[in-house]
C-alpha cells in the first residue's frame, strides 16, 4: 500500500473513532438533560445525536470494510462500502427526522412546561463545543482523502450545531415565557435534518452508479495525456470513484508508425502523470493508432 493511501486510511479509522465517541458521550448528556428540563428541542438533539452515534458506528465498520485490499471475489476492492454506509447514513437521518417532527407537533398540540432550561444551556454549550472540535478534524480528513461516508458524517455534526443553537435559543425563550418556539424550532430542525439526508443519499448514490468524476479533474486528465506531442487525440474516456479509489479508463491516439513499445513506453509516461494528479488512481491506457 502507497504510503498517502496508509496514512489516509489511518486517518479514517481514527477519525471514524473519535466520530463514534463523540455521539456517545453527547448521548448521555442530552439523555439526562431532556429527562430533567423535557424540552421537545432538547429531545430533538439528543434524537440527532443517537442517529449520529449509529451512523457512525457504520461508518466506522464501513470504513475499516472499505480499506481492505483487492481480493479475488473482488477485484476493484471494496470501496464501496464508503457508498453503502452513507446510503444507511441517510436512511436512518430521514426517520430521525420524521420521529422528531411527529413529537413536535404533539407537543404544540398538548403543550407542557420546559423546565432548568439553564442546566440545558449548559449542556449544549458544551455540545456545541466537541462538535466543532469533531468538525475542525473531519474537515481535515476530507481534505486529505475526500471519502464520501466522512462527508457524509460531518454533514451530520454540522446539522448538530445548527440543532444545538436551535435548542439554546429555544430553552432562552422558554425562560421569557414563550414555550412555544420549543416545538416550533424543533419542527425547523427537522425539516434542516432532512436536507441533510437527501444530499448524503444523492451523493452515496452517484458512487454506487458510477457516476463520472468532477468536470474539472475529466478536463485536467486530457490535458495531461495531450501534453505529450506523440499524442494526437484522446477518447473513450471514462470515470469513476469507489472508496478512497479513482478508476480512469481512456484510449490514446498516436502516430501508426511508433512502434509497440514506443507506443507503451507513452501510455505507461501519461499513466505516471496521472497517478501523480490524481492520487490514490487505478489508470488503465489502451493505445490506438491516429488515423488523421
Amino acid at each position: 500500500m502507497p504510503e498517502a493511501t496508509e496514512k489516509n486510511a489511518t486517518l479514517l479509522k481514527r477519525v471514524t473513532l473519535a466520530s463514534t465517541l463523540t455521539a456517545l458521550v453527547l448521548i448521555a448528556l442530552k439523555l439526562v438533560t431532556w429527562l430533567w428540563t423535557g424540552s421537545v428541542s432538547m429531545l430533538a438533539s439528543l434524537v440527532d445525536s443517537a442517529m449520529d452515534a449509529i451512523a457512525s458506528l457504520i461508518n466506522l465498520l464501513a470504513v475499516r470494510y472499505a480499506l481492505v485490499p483487492a481480493d479475488d471475489d473482488h477485484r476493484f476492492g471494496h470501496g464501496k462500502a464508503e457508498s453503502l454506509a452513507g446510503l444507511a447514513q441517510a436512511a436512518f437521518i430521514s426517520g430521525s427526522a420524521l420521529f422528531l417532527l411527529l413529537h413536535a407537533v404533539d407537543r404544540i398540540l398538548h403543550p407542557a412546561p420546559v423546565q432548568r432550561t439553564t442546566l440545558g444551556i449548559a449542556v449544549i454549550v458544551f455540545s456545541l463545543a466537541l462538535t466543532l472540535a469533531l468538525l475542525t478534524y473531519q474537515r481535515y480528513v476530507i481534505r486529505h482523502t475526500g471519502s464520501v461516508a466522512i462527508r457524509a458524517d460531518a454533514l451530520h455534526y454540522a446539522t448538530d450545531v445548527l440543532s444545538n443553537l436551535g435548542v439554546i435559543a429555544a430553552l432562552l425563550l422558554a425562560q421569557f415565557g414563550l414555550p412555544i418556539f420549543d416545538p416550533i424550532l424543533a419542527i425547523a430542525i427537522a425539516g434542516y435534518i432532512l436536507i441533510g439526508a437527501w444530499r448524503i443519499g444523492r451523493d452515496s448514490l452517484d458512487h454506487l452508479m458510477d457516476r463520472e468524476l468532477d468536470d474539472a479533474v475529466r478536463e485536467g486528465i486530457k490535458q495531461l495525456a495531450l501534453e505529450h506531442t506523440e499524442v494526437r487525440g484522446i477518447h473513450e474516456l471514462r470515470t469513476r470513484r469507489a472508496g478512497q479509489t479513482s478508476f480512469i479508463q481512456l484510449h490514446l491516439e498516436m502516430e501508426p508508425q511508433l512502434t509497440l513499445a514506443e507506443a507503451h513506453a507513452i501510455a505507461d509516461m501519461v499513466e505516471a502523470q496521472i497517478r501523480a494528479a490524481v492520487p490514490a488512481s487505478d489508470v488503465i491506457i489502451h493505445q490506438d493508432p491516429w488515423l488523421g
